[in-house]
């Protein structure tokens, strides 16, 4: 039996919707967040070492991170269940060398300004007293003035242009890509950011009306970015 060891408000979020739409039976493991730190609880080392969600067991196989969990899923069940839409892009066409892009870009270029993004504006809040604020608030701006924030502008737009062509990351049918581009997606609009990006959006919206996606969200509980 697989068993998800779904952290709340984390990428194991997407893992949740592959499970549904490769329509496999599994196990949901909760576990929440401390309400100070806002980090993974230490009892998920008990499962891997780094104690980060998502993380699934299968028999005697543990595989953590997002993207590996992904092709592990998929390369093992996919061709074992025939009542699913998901798309395996066959090796060597152009489908599967997107599918191969998104899969990496989503953690490995979209994902690390975000969180650079999100840690900053945590230090414009916790910042006391005043003068350190107002040092703080200095930093902040010029850091995401002339680093993080023309990063993320140009990975937004790259985004947006291939979706205004693309339906789905890697082809015509959703793939693994998609799954793991949802997660810095639905994160981005959920926090009011893409209001000049409607192919986001748009995609953003596809994802949460499918059925799999909607069962996802009834197992894995409250989920603030949707």
């Amino acid at each position: 039996m697989i068993v998800l060891h779904h952290l709340n408000n984390s990428r194991s979020q997407r893992i949740l919707w592959l499970l549904e739409e490769l329509n496999l039976e599994y196990q949901v493991k909760p576990y929440q967040r401390d309400s100070v730190t806002n980090l993974a609880p230490n009892t998920l080392t008990l499962i891997h070492p780094l104690g980060k969600s998502p993380i699934i067991t299968d028999g005697e196989v543990t595989v953590a991170e997002s993207g590996a969990i992904i092709e592990y899923l998929i390369g093992t069940y996919l061709n074992d269940k025939k009542d699913n839409q998901l798309r395996d892009p066959e090796r060597g066409t152009e489908e599967h060398r997107q599918y191969t892009y998104w899969l990496h870009f989503a953690e490995g270029t979209l994902m690390p300004p975000f969180v650079a993004k999100l840690v900053l504006d945590k230090v414009r809040v916790s910042a006391k007293p005043f003068f350190v604020k107002m040092i703080a608030n200095k930093i902040v701006d010029q850091l995401m003035a002339s680093y993080y924030g023309p990063i993320i502008a140009k990975n937004m737009d790259y985004i947006e242009s291939h979706l205004s062509h693309n339906k789905w990351f890697a082809g015509d049918e959703l793939s693994g890509a998609d799954i793991q581009m949802s997660f810095p997606l639905e994160a981005a609009v959920a926090r009011g950011t893409t209001q000049e990006f409607p192919n986001i959006t748009k995609f953003v919206e596809t994802i949460h009306a499918r059925p799999a996606y909607q069962a996802a969200l009834e197992k894995g509980g409250k989920y603030d970015y949707v």
